[in-house]
């Protein structure tokens, strides 16, 4: 023992010491020096006893603590009030201490299953995805949240031959947890749509009934979810609630708007919706959680309005949206924007414009209409296409030959050295960043405005210098025929630019049978009257040959359910494929009693393609958004990536079956007053 050898020593080194002095004493007196020896043999036969003494005595000790050590450890990890667990690769248990038996039964045995198979006695918890790390979870068995921390465990045959599993009841935690996250406040903002167009019209006795009737529905639907709630204007509402009495709103799928639509058709000639903006206080302060809920309610609106948009950590979610968007009874909005664009371009020193990637007659035409007023405020303009735009084809050959266009267009490739000092970015017909014509223009140019008749999805461009998203109008070229109206009385529209405009209304309309107002038809006489030709119109639109085999094929496969779907696939490939699929769509929404028509099509080896149509009453970019597309209310799609055609087939028609069901059950619900 390193104490024991330390003594020893010191002991040897006193008595060689002594020793030296008897011999000394020896030199001077033989007796004083014999007595001296005497008296040393003395003390060394003391010192050698007492040593093999403490020797014994230590040994003994050592030997009795670590004895009781090794007890006292075996008994506390027995009876820790831990649950630790020792289990193999295939989830058997291999060793484990008491407190598992307070927690599980039957009593557990070694080899017995702890995560797999039927016997499991914990199939919540995935081993699988753990083992060999260490860290910690939480999985829950039986109402209970058990935290878990796992560590490898070496082994003579393998580096990770066991994880140890040390399982703590965390319950307690978890409910104090889930009681603060359900108290959290949430605030909204309440905004009736429509206010002044459902009044108009209306007398005193007719508008204070209505304006009571809407205080009281929203009034008993904020008590129903405790909540408190004040009216700040005639058309909008704050209120404030808990985060479990929202769950009960979600739970709900926010039936007060159909409530309040419901009761708005029974009492006026138009229908009133109401949109809301909601935001969850998380780690942000009341300023922050307020302009949220303001940004929520922005994005309601932007997208139709009739729904309620939801901040809930960084996810935003959407319910409603059902109501067909209202077309606004005037211009006020158009005659605004067209000024504030016209003040922008005369600012800038060169302007590009861009719509969605593969472009279609509506991103084409708008862009020939901002590129006409650009060329009227005599600036260099550029509209930028992308690398697939089949369907634009026989227009942009046609304007290839004109030489006023000849520099017109131009690619992605091309726009590596920008040489202005002060561009504008114009985007047309979506607001979708990753799906424009050239995404990087967006992070390369500041000024950008955006122009476009589709809902806002989540996804959308931020930081625009103007916006003007109306989802009530048929198409972006109606939009931007109207500012075309009120840019400048000097603009002279060309007749080429004409039949583009007028086109892309064409398109989206469906020859005027979809999403049609009076400010469309107005829109579309402006530009006949300068030169839209129906004629050359329609040799736009005639296609060849192996087109109509393509399109006649899907139709013979379609099927049609009796809840209003009719779906097909096109599983054949072809360059115009998505032009195809575009044109079925249309083409089976003509069908009798049809709601519904989607077109799954193979857009590219490893890419399906969606293309949706409603007639009106289902909201096909709810159902797109859920496959991570969008579009308007009656024109949707999108596109998946490494999915099997057949898969995405099943997979759109069990969830828009289901879709269509839970509409038509809400509107059953309401109907009959429930």
């Amino acid at each position: 023992m390193p104490r024991n050898l330390n003594a020893l020593i010191d002991i040897i080194i006193i008595h060689l010491a002594a020793l030296l002095l008897v011999v000394v004493l020896f030199v001077y007196n033989f007796y004083i020096g014999a007595a001296a020896l005497m008296v040393w043999l003395a003390t060394l036969f003391f010192g050698y006893e007492r040593c093999q003494y403490r020797s014994e005595e230590f040994a003994h000790y050592c030997h009795t603590v670590i004895s009781n050590v090794n007890d006292a450890s075996n008994y506390a990890i027995d009876n820790l009030p831990l649950i630790i667990v020792l289990v193999d690769k295939s989830g058997r248990l291999q060793w484990f201490n008491k407190e598992l038996e307070k927690h599980i039964k039957p009593v557990p045995e070694y080899g017995m299953s702890v995560t797999q198979g039927e016997d499991a006695f914990w199939p919540e918890l995935d081993l699988d995805n753990i083992w060999g790390h260490n860290g910690e979870t939480v999985f829950i068995h039986d109402n209970v949240h058990f935290k878990v921390k796992y560590r490898p465990i070496a082994t003579k045959e393998d580096t990770c031959g066991l994880m140890g599993l040390y399982i703590l009841d965390d319950s307690p935690y978890q409910i104090l947890k889930r009681i603060h996250a359900n108290s959290r406040s949430v605030l909204m903002y309440i905004q009736i749509d429509n206010y002044n167009d459902v009044l108009n019209g209306l007398n005193d006795a007719e508008k204070n009934r209505l304006i009571f009737e809407a205080n009281k529905l929203i009034d008993e639907w904020i008590i129903h979810l405790d909540g408190y709630m004040r009216r700040i204007s005639n058309d909008m509402y704050i209120a404030i609630i808990e985060r479990r009495n929202l769950n009960v709103a979600i739970e709900e799928k926010f039936l007060i708007l159909d409530k309040v639509h419901n009761l708005f058709n029974t009492t006026s000639k138009l229908p009133v919706t109401l949109s809301m903006g909601i935001s969850v206080a998380d780690k942000q302060n009341y300023i922050e959680l307020g302009q949220q809920a303001q940004a929520m309610l922005d994005l309601a609106l932007s997208r139709g309005g009739d729904q309620a948009a939801i901040m809930m950590g960084n996810q935003t979610s959407f319910f409603g949206g059902k109501t067909k968007a209202l077309e606004k009874q005037n211009r006020v909005k158009a005659r605004v924007m067209a000024s504030n664009i016209k003040a922008l371009m005369q600012t800038s020193d060169e302007i590009f414009i861009m719509g969605h990637h593969n472009e279609d007659f509506d991103a084409l035409g708008a862009a020939m209409g901002i590129a006409r007023m650009a060329k009227s405020l005599e600036k260099p303009v550029h509209i930028i296409l992308s690398d697939m735009n089949e369907g634009i084809g026989k227009i942009i050959e046609m304007l290839s030959t004109r030489e006023e266009y000849t520099d017109l267009f131009i690619s992605e490739d091309q726009l590596l050295n920008i040489t202005a000092q002060n561009p504008v970015l114009f985007v047309v017909d979506t607001s979708v960043p990753h799906i424009t014509a050239a995404p990087d223009m967006l992070n390369r140019i500041e000024q950008i405005v955006v122009i476009d008749h589709h809902r806002r999805s989540e996804n959308y461009i931020k930081n625009t210098k103007i916006t003007y998203l109306e989802t009530a109008t048929s198409s972006t070229s109606e939009l931007v025929t109207e500012l075309l109206m009120y840019f400048s009385e000097d603009l002279r529209l060309t007749r080429i630019e004409a039949i583009a405009l007028y086109s892309g209304i064409l398109v989206d309309t469906k020859n005027f049978a979809v999403q049609v107002g009076v400010r469309t038809f107005e829109a579309a006489a402006y530009l006949r009257r300068w030169g839209a030709d129906l004629v050359a119109i329609r040799q736009l639109f005639r296609t060849d040959f192996d087109t109509e085999v393509a399109e006649a094929k899907a139709k013979a496969n379609a099927t049609m359910l009796a809840n209003g779907l009719i779906i097909t696939k096109c599983p054949d490939t072809m360059p115009n494929i998505q032009v195809v699929a575009a044109q079925v769509a249309d083409s089976m929404l003509r069908i009798e009693n049809v709601r519904v028509s989607i077109v799954v099509f193979q857009l590219k080896p490893n890419t399906v393609g969606i293309s949706a149509r409603s007639s009106g009453e289902i909201n096909v970019q709810v159902i797109m958004e859920h496959f991570n597309g969008g579009g308007h209310q009656n024109v949707a799609g999108t596109q998946i990536t490494d999915i099997a055609l057949d898969d995405v087939y099943n997979q759109v028609l069990e969830f828009t079956q289901n879709f269509i069901e839970e509409y038509d059950q809400n509107e059953s619900d309401i109907t009959e007053g429930h």
